[in-house]
């Protein structure tokens, strides 16, 4: 009798094979990209503008010295989806597609896609449709996705009006009189990525393959547009602006700012309601991740899947009277980032070490056994996600070109240092330990010969041997050799 049934068993088992491999199925992989993210966070230590965030962080491990590549939407992309640096992968500008390039380079969830995965995507992944058309897909990358899917949810809403987009923050308002006819934001485009990476995840729970899906939200980005309830929230009278000191930025090469004029010309009025109308967004921003996070939990999920929180770089917020992005500072360099998996021997901690956006391919891949590449140029951040006071890398390394002129910053846990267009344009030394602000650039102190020879010798280390040229262009057309 017993053997009959040891029969019986094991024919049902070869008749159904997902039910017998399912002890072997690899973990799911949910990747949840915001867009111009600084680490001013509550789980980051800052005021709490993002709950849902900060709970999610409770349950993951934090990485508080993780930076960016290039500050930059495109690049930045390309590169940590990639596994290359922006130099190796080509893309230094918006508007590239990852391989226009390298033609034959395979993509994180492309790498996931050959390896039995379903792979999509609702939202940014790599960037969107040029100029600033959301519902388009820009120069998004096929091969990476099984599915994709771009949100209707019109995110510059007064250019049906016959306005122009605008960049400076001050020059928002008018956007924000479209959302007076939707108080709950159901039109905007990161309510309907939330919505369809939902339907999503109740569509692939019980597929025969494990996902590997993309939720990329649009918001904090430009313009800042939420529903009232969420600048409710904010009173003006307690929005605080960087103490800047006297004079701070007369010790600052001139190529550092990405706009010349301080504060971009903005009152300080004007940055109040800057910085009012960012914590606005990314609330509104963080209310869908939290909508994703509900439905992760309501179906079970987070016992075989891998939850990642990150943004593709900072923000500036009024920090040496410089705002948004494209500059060599800690907050536009360094990312938040969250890691959530099961039997995870760690939680609601911050590592310590130092990683880069580059490492996330490597790490992904560590982490759900998925083989990857060799030719990735990052390294997996695993032990310091199972050993969160473990050191990691001993610098960072973040770009951006100004057309003909490039800045390279390096990041130790205790120095950053700059040069514009190898140092002809300026240089900048700050010593994080006694100035975490970066208010005292020490390039041209000399007691810091030393420091700066040294890390001069890592950047030249990770300098491609010939600069990448710039050619001017519309992005859609601008090419690098």
């Amino acid at each position: 009798m017993i053997r009959k049934y040891i029969f019986l068993f094991l024919a049902f088992c070869l008749l159904c094979p997902t039910f017998a491999s399912a002890a072997d199925r690899k973990l799911n992989v949910l990747l949840i990209i915001s867009d111009d993210l600084c680490a001013d966070l509550g789980c980051y230590g800052a005021p709490t503008i993002t709950p849902n965030i900060d709970a999610f962080a409770k349950n993951g491990v934090r990485l508080d010295h993780i930076y960016c590549n290039y500050p930059l939407c495109g690049p930045s992309r390309c590169s940590f989806l990639s596994g290359l640096r922006p130099d190796t992968i080509g893309v230094i500008a918006n508007g590239y597609p990852v391989r226009y390039k390298l033609k034959d380079v395979v993509t994180l969830p492309q790498n996931f896609r050959q390896h039995g995965y379903f792979v999509a995507r609702a939202g940014k992944a790599y960037h969107l449709g040029i100029p600033f058309q959301v519902g388009t897909p820009g120069p998004d990358d096929p091969q990476s996705w099984d599915y994709a899917f771009n949100p209707k949810g019109n995110e510059y809403p007064s250019l049906d009006d016959g306005d122009q987009y605008d960049p400076n923050p001050k020059n928002q308002q008018s956007f924000r009189r479209n959302l007076l006819k939707d108080p709950e934001g159901k039109t905007q485009a990161d309510y309907e990525i939330a919505t369809e990476t939902i339907r999503l995840l109740d569509e692939h729970q019980h597929a025969d393959k494990p996902f590997f899906l993309v939720c990329g939200f649009i918001r904090p980005h430009m313009p800042e547009i939420a529903p009232k309830q969420y600048f409710d929230q904010y009173d003006i009278n307690k929005i605080h602006l960087p103490d800047n000191p006297p004079n701070d930025r007369d010790d600052i090469p001139l190529c550092a700012f990405q706009y010349k004029a301080p504060d971009m010309g903005m009152t300080h009025e004007d940055c109040l309601q800057a910085k009012r109308g960012y914590y606005a967004v990314t609330s509104f921003m963080d209310h869908q991740f939290g909508r994703v996070l509900a439905e992760v939990d309501r179906l079970h999920l987070r016992d075989n899947t891998l939850i990642i929180f990150m943004s593709d770089h900072g923000y500036m917020l009024g920090q040496h009277q410089a705002w948004q992005k494209t500059q060599l500072w800690e907050e536009c360099t360094r990312v938040p980032m969250i890691f959530s998996y099961p039997d995870m021997p760690h939680r609601d901690v911050g590592a310590s070490g130092m990683a880069e956006s580059v490492d996330l391919y490597p790490t992904i891949c560590d982490l759900t056994s998925v083989p990857g590449p060799k030719v990735l140029e990052g390294m997996s951040f695993r032990p310091i996600l199972e050993n969160p006071a473990a050191p990691f890398k001993d610098a960072a390394y973040t770009q951006v070109n100004r057309k003909q002129i490039v800045g390279r910053s390096v990041h130790t846990l205790r120095y950053r240092y700059t040069e514009w267009d190898h140092g002809d344009q300026g240089t900048e030394l700050y010593d994080l330990q006694t100035d975490p602000h970066e208010y005292t650039n020490l390039a041209k102190d000399p007691s810091q010969s030393a420091t700066i020879q040294h890390l001069q010798s890592l950047l030249r280390a990770h300098e491609p041997a010939q600069e990448p040229k710039w050619i001017p262009g519309p992005p859609e057309v601008r090419v690098t050799p």
